[in-house]
């Protein structure tokens, strides 16, 4: 039966080998399936050439390798790449290659649409399907890094999971795509390279020191009062800003990994020099290393709008005044609505 069928990459390599051995293979051909899976990053049992053709009958005939699909590519005139990947059930999400001089960053996602419905955030108007697997996240990271070799002649540098879902609600999957991709068999690329951005779960903030993870984490801030907080972020109502600053207080004391906050500037919302007050107030309450302030991206669901520049300038030149290290983050890819909080798969929803 089709439904007993058994996704491979759900197997350790020790499963694996125990597999093996119930044909009376040798234990080594374990070890060519696991290297074609992780590091080779094989899509289908066909592709694994080293094996014979009958014991790649064998594995079609026992197990699954739902990988995912490259479903559409748009390309900004930035440089900047979105695909719309497809799983094997048919859902569609987005994940996005950043490149810069210094660096290439591939923005990842967690689920397929997000419950949190943050009000300025495309994403945040969508049901949440499902959650992404591990090994879905994974295909992700490998499809971009082969965009990014092919289009720009490198690999990635970096990887953020700022994509389509909350992070930190598909908190399994999610550290278990990371540790695959920074292991040896995996990609091997370092945790520090590695940046997971949520919208404030304490309590997995806290699960995330208490494991002791060794990538780094961003908070949406966004606002820097809870009355403000609440009204764009309905997830601040049950995880208001005093838990958060304990929070990252407790990760950082855990880990000393880094900590960045994000904020994104409303017109006449949150972009008053008062407003930067609030946020120099909980910078300093904890160990963060940067403040990306982010150039805000309409979209059609919100009535939010994007401030003057002058006043993006005045808030950046009072956050320097007060020594607070800030970033002022352009928008990447707004031609083809690939920009921060635009994913929503326009085409086919």
């Amino acid at each position: 039966m089709e439904n007993e069928k058994k996704n491979i990459r759900n197997l350790s390599l020790t499963g694996l080998e125990a597999y093996f051995d119930t044909l009376n293979e040798k234990k080594f051909r374990a070890k060519q399936v696991y290297e074609w899976l992780w590091h080779k990053q094989a899509h289908s049992f066909e592709a694994m050439t080293n094996l014979s053709k009958e014991l790649r009958m064998k594995l079609t005939e026992h197990f699954t390798l739902p990988a995912l699909k490259v479903d559409a590519t748009q390309y900004s005139a930035d440089g900047t790449v979105k695909s719309r990947f497809k799983t094997h059930d048919g859902h569609l999400v987005e994940g996005v290659l950043i490149p810069t001089s210094s660096r290439n960053t591939a923005c990842v996602s967690s689920q397929v649409g997000c419950s949190l419905s943050c009000k300025f955030c495309a994403t945040g108007y969508m049901d949440r399907k499902r959650n992404l697997d591990f090994d879905e996240i994974y295909d992700e990271v490998v499809l971009i890094n082969q965009q990014c070799e092919k289009v720009y002649n490198k690999k990635l540098s970096n990887i953020v999971f700022m994509g389509m879902g909350e992070p930190l609600l598909n908190y399994k999957n999610v550290l278990k795509a990371i540790e695959k991709i920074s292991s040896a068999d995996g990609l091997g690329m370092s945790p520090k390279r590695i940046t997971v951005s949520t919208a404030g779960v304490t309590k997995m903030i806290r699960q995330l020191g208490d494991d002791k993870v060794r990538f780094n984490l961003a908070l949406s801030l966004h606002a820097a009062n809870d009355k403000k907080r609440n009204e764009i972020m309905p997830i601040n109502e049950s995880n208001n800003l005093k838990s958060l600053i304990d929070a990252l207080n407790h990760f950082y004391k855990q880990t000393e990994n880094e900590i960045t906050f994000e904020y994104i500037l409303f017109k006449n919302f949150n972009d008053s020099l008062q407003d930067a007050d609030e946020l120099i107030k909980i910078y300093r309450q904890v160990p963060a290393d940067l403040v990306n302030i982010i150039e805000y991206n309409p979209i059609d669901a919100a009535q939010f709008e994007k401030p003057e520049e002058d006043t993006v300038l005045q808030f950046m030149q009072y956050l320097e005044r007060y020594k607070v290290n800030a970033r002022l983050r352009r928008s990447r890819g707004k031609d083809i609505d690939a920009a921060c909080g635009q994913l929503a798969n326009k085409e086919g929803h």
